[in-house]
């Protein structure tokens, strides 16, 4: 992997402290654009061996003991040639061993000190454990997921975690590097998961308040209208179905050959529409059904498997999906037209650290005591 990177983030150096998925989400983001980014481990965690998770492409790592004294000195030492630092621990944590906002912006301004957590640095959950699944229930979204008359359904760990989380602190790490520009000092950015899932629900917080977006499952968008769904087909695979406007609706129905449907605009209907569409769809098979929709606006589309995603027409035509390392992966997004693509290799052991401002002679040193790998 080469040492200087290109994009809009290049010469932006990041450290990141080993942690859960949200963390490492975030640290890729920014390295998929051109940050140099070192992932901070546990020194028993560090080998000369690639690291092959997605989340860590394009990086370099190292193992440091941030319970010795000379792995925080060092750390520290790392800090002060930074622009950023990605920390993952409960609040407090990093106070404690001494590499906290305070003792890091003491050494550099105009560090930006990202803190990734579920509940915040504050409030009464903040110390306490949890996952996705608990911080998208009490943002309130998890109540909304899920179909008519059965329970609250996460979307495994995406909103939370990865949405809510992981891209947000990105998000918030630019915003600190873009007023750096203006002020020359760095900020601390809470990066709380469940604000980050709340946020994201911003769209329906008028329309529940007012009554115009009922219980989970009933509704235009979350499987409760039988035009925004997904069905079976007669080889038992799916296709998704997403004809919302009235000329969409038009075009499948057409192609389909349907007459004497239920009113979709009568909600007391949906039931018997989908019944309709539920039985025709099992007719033909999925590749039938997508040879049929081919072409036309009908929002009509197959339900892909991750394998089938990287082969399907479209996204081998935009470059959507690469290989590296033997794992077929997306490409970064957004796109920046005009820049290259990164070098996306599996992180390796950066062994040289003389550019964040360890000599060789003092990481040799920290190496034959155990707290450097």
């Amino acid at each position: 992997m080469p040492d200087v990177r290109s994009g809009p983030l290049a010469g932006v150096r990041v450290l990141e402290l080993a942690g859960l998925a949200p963390g490492p989400f975030a640290g890729m983001m920014l390295a998929d654009h051109g940050a140099e980014v070192l992932r901070v481990d546990r020194v028993k965690a560090v080998s000369d061996r690639p690291r092959g998770d997605v989340m860590d492409r394009g990086k370099h790592t190292i193992g440091l003991d941030l319970k010795a004294p000379e792995g925080v000195a060092a750390f520290k030492e790392l800090a002060r040639h930074a622009d950023v630092v990605i920390e993952v621990f409960r609040p407090g944590v990093a106070e404690r061993l001494g590499i906290g906002p305070e003792d890091l912006h003491a050494v550099n301004e105009r560090i930006v000190y990202g803190r990734m957590t579920g509940w915040g640095q504050d409030g009464p959950l903040a110390p306490t454990a949890g996952h996705d699944i608990d911080y998208i229930a009490v943002s309130g979204v998890l109540s909304m997921l899920g179909r008519e008359g059965g329970k609250p359904t996460p979307p495994i760990n995406i909103l939370g975690d990865f949405a809510g989380g992981g891209l947000m602190l990105a998000y918030g790490v630019l915003l600190a590097l873009f007023e750096r520009e203006r002020t020359g000092k760095g900020r601390v950015i809470d990066a709380a998961m469940v604000d980050g899932a709340a946020i994201l629900f911003s769209m329906f917080y008028q329309a529940a308040q007012s009554g115009h977006w009922g219980p989970r499952g009933t509704n235009l968008l979350d499987t409760g209208a039988p035009q925004y769904d997904t069905y079976e087909t007669a080889d038992g695979l799916f296709v998704a179905v997403g004809s919302l406007e009235p000329q969409f609706w038009e075009a499948m129905v057409t192609l389909m050959g349907l007459a004497d449907l239920p009113d979709r605009k009568d909600r007391a209907q949906w039931p018997a529409l989908r019944t309709r569409l539920a039985e025709e769809f099992r007719k033909r098979t999925r590749a039938e059904w997508e040879a049929l929709f081919e072409g036309s606006d009908a929002c009509v589309f197959p339900v892909l498997s991750m394998g089938e995603a990287a082969s399907h027409p479209h996204n081998t035509a935009r470059g959507s999906f690469v290989e590296v390392g033997g794992v077929i992966q997306p490409v970064p997004a957004p796109r920046l037209l005009g820049v290259p693509v990164q070098d996306l290799s599996p992180a390796t052991r950066l062994t040289d650290l003389s550019r964040w401002g360890l000599s060789q002679e003092e990481a040799e040193k920290l190496r034959g005591h155990g707290v450097l790998a």
